[in-house]
């Protein structure tokens, strides 16, 4: 069987990679290479509920792509950053960092913009195929916030999002009818130096895992019955071995697989003469983490990436990127073991950040 994923890049020149990963000779090339525009390269993206639209954190905007076939990708529209006037400036460096897309109906996309002038979400209104139309709501942080990953909990109802350099984790009601946003509460992670930076939740709705970047660690919290906030377990699970300077390594980002059964988290290094890490936990069927499995080094630092991507469809394939090389490559993942099978490089500018599965 042939799978096709999609990656984006870092810096410009804008484009979209569509990579054929063969599961039986176990190879990656690349299919075909889709230029966009120059100054609009995505740093994360991701499909809607239906994968036939990509939506793409762009540099200065939000966009999103049609996808017709995995060769077969057409811009449809972009939409610059909202909230802080000074926040789609070109003299502010404020940057489009990450996007969710809402898996049940309205379908809306929602973004958050980071470094400076980030204390505001952006969300976006899809035409009746799935493309961005129109901004519809911006919804207020703090003017301190730089949020870089948010997830929904399984009914949509409330939304989570890992604010960096707020040092929180801050929990909003989304309107069945509108989809838009009210604040509930936000909490503080557990340190101050701990720097929330992805967030996942788990399909039973009653543990959130919240990525450190700073503190390099996953911090388990379980979800308030009545208020639907996240409270602090006090477990957490490290992300890089024990004894190495903390402050030379990022945690990056985290996921499930398909199954449920198991969360794999990374970790990125800040020299090209380290490596970064992943790891894989193995869960209940509540989402309670039973142990970590491993914690392996990973073939570079990650660059700026080192991303993690699960299959949706079975937990066997994990892809994973790092732009240090700008390699894309394919994990085995058999009896809670991980071995790579397949890695390509390509020497592009910025190539490449996170990978999505197409089919």
């Amino acid at each position: 069987m042939r799978h096709h994923l999609m990656v984006g890049t870092w810096t410009p020149p804008g484009a979209i990679y569509t990579i054929e990963f063969d599961d039986e000779a176990l190879t990656l090339k690349l299919l075909k290479k889709t230029e966009i525009a120059h100054d609009e390269p995505i740093s994360w993206m991701t499909f809607d509920h239906a994968r036939k639209n990509i939506y793409g954190a762009s540099m200065k905007t939000f966009s999103s792509y049609t996808v017709k076939s995995p060769t077969d990708i057409v811009h449809h529209a972009s939409h610059p950053i909202r909230g802080h006037p000074s926040a789609s400036s070109e003299e502010s460096n404020t940057r489009a960092i990450f996007l969710l897309a809402a898996k049940k109906p309205p379908y809306n996309v929602y973004g958050n913009p980071f470094y400076k002038f980030a204390g505001y979400g952006n969300v976006f209104s899809v035409n009746s195929e799935g493309g961005m139309e129109a901004n519809i709501q911006n919804y207020e942080y703090s003017p301190e916030t730089a949020v870089h990953g948010m997830v929904f909990d399984p009914t949509e109802t409330y939304l989570y999002s890992a604010d960096m350099w707020g040092n929180k984790i801050w929990t909003h009601k989304k309107d069945s009818e509108t989809g838009q946003l009210t604040l509930v509460d936000s909490v503080d992670a557990p340190s101050p130096g701990d720097h929330p930076r992805w967030v996942e939740m788990h399909p039973s709705g009653n543990y959130l895992y919240a990525l450190m970047e700073a503190g390099n660690r996953i911090a388990v919290y379980v979800i308030d019955e009545r208020t639907h906030v996240p409270v602090f377990t006090q477990h957490t699970y490290p992300l890089v071995p024990p004894g190495l300077n903390l402050k030379m390594y990022r945690a990056d980002v985290t996921f499930l697989t398909q199954s449920g059964k198991y969360l794999f988290a990374t970790s990125r290094a800040n020299s090209f003469d380290l490596t970064g890490y992943i790891s894989a936990f193995r869960l209940n069927s509540e989402g309670s983490i039973e142990r970590q499995l491993f914690l392996n080094p990973t073939p570079t630092s990650g660059g700026h990436s080192n991303a993690v991507s699960p299959c949706p469809w079975t937990d066997e394939w994990i892809a994973l990127t790092d732009d240090e090389k700008g390699g894309v490559e394919i994990y085995r993942f058999r009896d809670e073991l991980l071995a790579r099978v397949a890695r390509l490089e390509v020497k592009d500018p910025g190539f490449c950040m996170n990978a999505i599965w197409y089919d």
